[in-house]
């Protein structure tokens, strides 16, 4: 059988009337008994919904039961399967089949525009071809967008391109947002960035279906963790693999963001001076960043357990080192009772304690490698030792809290 047709072709199968109409429900499907073979072929049993027109339940021998749209198209009977039930449900078989009754009705033949739909290009593909052609070229967080089109919208990855609506845009934004408005927001960048890219690259004409969407509103996050948050974290963290439990006392104790700490090699690691070189930064500039003794000592036991260039090397998957810990986080934040504290707070938490142990707000930019064209005389005039120092202190306090001692702040 096509996919389009139940039997034949609509130029030779024979319209017959309906002998069994009933309102279609889960229920009433549910209780329909498939016909019997004759001679060892299967057999189909037709019954028509009450409540919409043309709107039929087929039910073969073998078991298997489908949706359909059943009418006339330029005088020919024509049998359309809508989907599988209960994939589709009756409400969702219902809106599918006053949607093609639609279009016959406007002299549209529904299957032609399925082809087409079948041989557009996916959403899935039209993605693939904005990594490799465009992310990749001119963006260094790529994999930031990898990683949200996995989390948010890979369930619409076979989807062709010109069926996805701004409706299924708000609906996606607004169910992230619930939780996360600012991961809601950056989602809805970038579908705008894809289908910008599918416009002006691909000759796209469908339009983009997040353009001029109201994003939430975003405040400055100021969240940082206290002496007592720090005790739970790092009570928290020992009940972790030591390859998680090493990276995030690494994000904490560098400040640096977790891209650069994921992608880690020892040859960029000075153990004589305790710095590290981030070859390529998101600002496109290489930083160093000078490493305590708490973070040299995680380092040193790391170089002598790991046979690889990579100090968080994957377990799994593409990627030679680690790519998304975020599974990890949210069990070390739940365990910790910390459920508002995200990965990028410890790189806040680093700064903020060098304020609260005295440090200049330039010392402090300088050490998270902070870019801006109003300071950045400042921060070229600084040489590493107040970075050193201020980085030390900082630490060294929040080790000391941990611990449950007085951090002198």
């Amino acid at each position: 059988m096509g996919e389009d047709m139940a039997a034949a072709s609509p130029a030779t199968v024979k319209f017959k009337t309906a002998t069994e109409r009933k309102r279609l429900n889960k229920r009433t499907i549910s209780s329909l008994s498939p016909p019997a073979e004759v001679n060892g072929r299967p057999k189909q049993r037709w019954v028509y919904d009450e409540t919409t027109a043309r709107l039929a339940i087929c039910i073969w021998s073998t078991g298997a039961v489908s949706w359909f749209w059943v009418g006339k198209l330029n005088g020919r009977l024509l049998r359309m399967k809508l989907g599988a039930f209960p994939e589709i449900s009756p409400e969702q078989a219902r809106k599918l089949a006053a949607g093609v009754s639609a279009k016959v009705s406007e002299g549209i033949d529904p299957r032609a525009e399925r082809r087409r739909l079948r041989d557009e290009l996916t959403l899935g593909e039209l993605f693939t071809k904005y990594i490799e052609e465009h992310a990749k070229l001119h963006k260094k967080t790529w994999r930031e967008d990898e990683q949200q089109f996995n989390r948010y919208l890979k369930r619409l990855k076979s989807r062709p391109v010109s069926a996805i609506t701004r409706d299924d845009v708000v609906t996606l934004h607004r169910r992230v947002g619930k939780d996360a408005p600012y991961a809601a927001n950056r989602l809805l960048a970038l579908i705008s960035k894809v289908f910008s890219f599918a416009e002006t690259e691909v000759g796209y004409v469908g339009g983009n279906p997040a353009k001029g969407m109201k994003r939430f509103k975003e405040r400055s996050r100021e969240r940082f963790l206290k002496a007592d948050e720090l005790q739970r974290l790092f009570a928290a963290l020992e009940a972790e693999p030591d390859l998680f439990r090493d990276f995030f006392k690494l994000l904490l104790f560098t400040g640096a963001r977790r891209a650069n700490v994921m992608a880690m090699r020892f040859e960029d690691v000075d153990f004589v001076d305790a710095t590290w070189t981030i070859p390529d930064t998101k600002s496109g500039d290489s930083q160093t960043v000078h490493l305590p003794a708490d973070a040299l000592e995680i380092l040193q036991t790391r170089r002598e357990t790991i046979d690889g260039e990579y100090v968080f090397p994957a377990r799994r998957g593409k990627e030679p080192h680690m790519t998304d810990p975020k599974a990890a986080w949210d069990r070390v934040r739940e365990r910790a009772g910390l459920p508002d504290v995200r990965m990028h707070d410890l790189r806040r938490t680093l700064g903020s304690w060098q304020a609260a142990t005295g440090a200049s707000l330039p010392v402090i930019g300088k050490s998270l490698g902070h870019k801006s064209t109003a300071v950045t005389q400042v921060y070229a005039r600084l040489d590493l030792d107040p970075v050193r120092l201020s980085v030390n202190t900082a630490v060294a306090a929040m080790t000391l809290a941990a611990k449950g001692g007085n951090h002198g702040s």
